[in-house]
């Protein structure tokens, strides 16, 4: 592969013609806007698609988007153990769109879904909020709120997310049937 392990925005964007670009954010957040051209395999279904991108990587340079760069860095991790090398936008779709590169959005999205983050954040602020408010009747509701503070620490460490994995299985944040088959169909002919 030709590309660095991660490019920035100019880099892409003058690049955006010759690269495939595989965004892997929920399919929910890829409708709210994503790269032009870019396709949806969400992180959690890169094992199902590894031999369309495996094929896909023969014939072009991989680039992985999400929206900040974590997730598609751990795609970019997860595919080189399978022998497939890819690239990552430095600063996702966020980066991407401060430096004034605009996003592609569907026509006929579905309805607008929130971030992966922004669903982090309010799943963690209600658990805390519930685990101090039920807490003073039962001080060991307490421990819920300790429990989500210790997720996030370690989610800052580790630079991953068990809640978003698991927020990520919500129906709101799933593929429609066919969707991801569509992708992988679109993949291969690319």
């Amino acid at each position: 592969m030709t590309t660095p392990h991660a490019l920035n925005t100019d880099q892409a964007r003058t690049r955006l013609h010759e690269l495939i670009v595989l965004d892997v954010r929920t399919p929910g957040e890829y409708a709210t806007g994503h790269l032009p051209a870019a396709l949806n395999i969400p992180l959690d279904h890169l094992d199902r698609a590894l031999p369309d991108i495996r094929h896909a990587a023969q014939r072009g340079d991989i680039l992985l988007v999400c929206a900040s760069g974590a997730r598609s860095e751990n795609a970019c991790h997860t595919l080189a153990a399978h022998g497939i090398t890819t690239a990552t936008l430095a600063g996702g779709t966020g980066a991407w769109t401060a430096d004034g590169h605009t996003l592609h959005r569907p026509e006929k999205a579905r309805r607008t879904a929130w971030s992966m983050e922004r669903q982090v954040r309010l799943t963690a602020g209600t658990v805390v909020l519930t685990g101090l408010a039920l807490g003073r009747l039962r001080p060991a509701f307490r421990l819920a709120s300790a429990g989500i503070a210790g997720g996030l620490a370690f989610s800052a460490l580790t630079n991953t997310c068990g809640m978003a994995a698991v927020l990520a299985k919500l129906p709101h944040n799933r593929p429609h049937q066919g969707d991801l088959e569509a992708t992988l169909a679109a993949l291969r002919n690319h």
